[in-house]
């Protein structure tokens, strides 16, 4: 005989997801307050906007939430770029006195950055979830790997001076790292910072020029991820993919923090600045993995 609550299975009522306390919203908006505030410091020394703070952590809360849980990547991916359109853009301003936005080294490479974003973001809302996390994993270890096994990273030689970015470098490189970096949501600065100092400019440099090459990037993410979520990505708080109470938190903190930290630009050893971009990202690879 047929089991008759087999039959009755598909009038049952899903499962409503209980409610977050007032409690629970609190401690998220404070946590996401803090890694807001760790976003700027990260944007004004290391030209990171916001991706390898922002995703794991908007990931871990997007996870937790049963209504986003299936879209948790890419609302994070989402989210990280909408975060570094207004970072980005606040720390470029903040640096354009100081004479290290360099022309020549921005242009037409941020060109060619945009039209690989185009690529790339288009290519990230189609892509699996767990592919998109592991290749922000496998990501970070070769960007680490490489800038430490590599000459012209971590110390540059005394005659070691600028050197300017040829044509393929402009072209082919600044097409494919917009393509990786609007698909993973991570700005770019993990390859125009490394780019940039095997090219011969000081970590200072470096990283204040990351902030404009990685604008195309995150306008152009975030207006795809914009209209790209359907279904369990999309709510009341969301606009598509992106969580706009996550980036509003992680803004109210990594605002404030760009006009402060942006006084220490310059100060900082080279060979310490270098060091600490690495450990960084070792500390964002860690973060992703073990959740």
């Amino acid at each position: 005989m047929s089991d008759p609550r087999k039959k009755l299975a598909p009038f049952r009522m899903p499962a409503v997801p209980a409610r977050p306390t007032v409690e629970g919203v609190l401690i998220e908006i404070s946590v996401l307050l803090g890694f807001g505030c760790l976003s700027g410091v990260t944007t004004v020394l290391f030209g990171f906007g916001g991706g390898f703070i922002t995703v794991p952590v908007v990931y871990a809360f997007a996870l937790a939430d049963p209504e986003h849980a299936s879209g948790a990547m890419h609302v994070a991916v989402a989210t990280s770029t909408a975060v570094m359109v207004v970072n980005a853009g606040s720390a470029t301003l903040a640096q354009r006195r100081t004479g290290r936005l360099r022309r020549d080294y921005l242009w037409p490479l941020v060109a060619f950055i945009g039209l690989g974003a185009v690529l790339g973001s288009f290519a990230a809302t189609v892509a699996d979830e767990s592919v998109l996390r592991w290749l922000f994993v496998a990501y970070l270890a070769l960007t680490i790997a490489d800038s430490v096994v590599r000459k012209g990273f971590v110390s540059r030689r005394d005659d070691d001076g600028p050197r300017a970015l040829g044509g393929v470098t402009t072209i082919a490189g600044g097409t494919g790292i917009g393509a990786v970096a609007s698909f993973l949501g991570v700005g770019g600065s993990v390859l125009t910072v490394p780019l940039m100092r095997r090219k011969g400019l000081p970590m200072a440099d470096a990283t204040v020029l990351a902030n404009p090459l990685s604008l195309p990037v995150a306008v152009i993410g975030t207006a795809v991820y914009a209209f790209a979520a359907t279904g369990t990505a999309s709510g009341a708080a969301h606009v598509g993919y992106v969580d706009l109470v996550a980036a509003g938190a992680l803004l109210c903190g990594s605002l404030p923090t760009i006009a402060v930290t942006r006084r220490v630009v310059g100060r900082i050893p080279d060979r310490a600045h270098a060091i600490a971009y690495l450990a960084l990202l070792a500390a964002a690879l860690i973060a992703i993995v073990i959740r």
